[in-house]
């Protein structure tokens, strides 16, 4: 199969890369990426594209049988701006999805969160819960939504806050709601393959347990 990347430079993104390079099941990666990496491998072919350009999304994802996006930002990167921060998370892997449809991707997979809602008060657990109604009123064939909690694992850039949560909550996680559990992100990568070779029909969303389990 030939497979799309949005968000392959981050933290779930980078294992799936690792994960679908092994894979003999793939035969191509496009790697859509914002900025300039260097990538010595002769499955991966590295696109640069803005984001914000709809009709190069809806050209990378061409030809593809399943697209995977692990496209988010935080706080501190878009330094506050709300606006800018539903910019990225949510109309991106918006225009991605939509792109899917119209090109008859077989299989699109993203990776929200834990206690998703868009009637939230919290605004990172409503924006997620947007993100999850837009794409699901799309209809697509097959979609899978991955919602873990807190992810476990080294990211390239430095997070202080999450950084002292990785080492303080898994050792209380026992005490936790199973959905809200901590959990290695490259179980969710592993999970994200996974499922996307069922090619399961409609809209499935996985938490913890499923993850896990995939």
């Amino acid at each position: 199969m030939q497979v799309s990347i949005f968000g392959g430079t981050g933290l779930i993104g980078g294992f799936l890369l690792e994960l679908l390079i092994k894979d003999p099941d793939f035969h191509l990666v496009n790697l859509i990426t914002r900025k300039k990496i260097k990538i010595n491998n002769e499955k991966v072919k590295i696109i640069l594209m803005d984001f914000s350009n709809k009709d190069s999304i809806s050209k990378s994802v061409e030809n593809s049988s399943v697209v995977f996006s692990a496209i988010g930002t935080t706080r501190s990167k878009v330094k506050g701006d709300q606006k800018k921060y539903r910019e990225i998370d949510l109309d991106i892997n918006f225009n991605i999805a939509k792109a899917c449809k119209e090109k008859n991707v077989e299989h699109f997979s993203f990776v929200s969160s834990s206690g998703a809602n868009h009637n939230s008060k919290n605004f990172y657990l409503k924006l997620k819960g947007e993100i999850e109604n837009s794409i699901i009123n799309l209809k697509l064939d097959s979609l899978s939504i991955l919602r873990p909690s807190l992810l476990i694992g080294k990211r390239n850039e430095i997070r202080i806050g999450e950084k002292i949560a990785q080492l303080i909550i898994p050792i209380f996680s026992f005490l936790m709601p199973l959905n809200y559990r901590p959990i290695k992100a490259y179980q969710v990568a592993k999970a994200m393959i996974n499922i996307s070779k069922n090619k399961k029909k409609g809209t499935n969303i996985y938490h913890y347990k499923q993850i896990k389990l995939n």
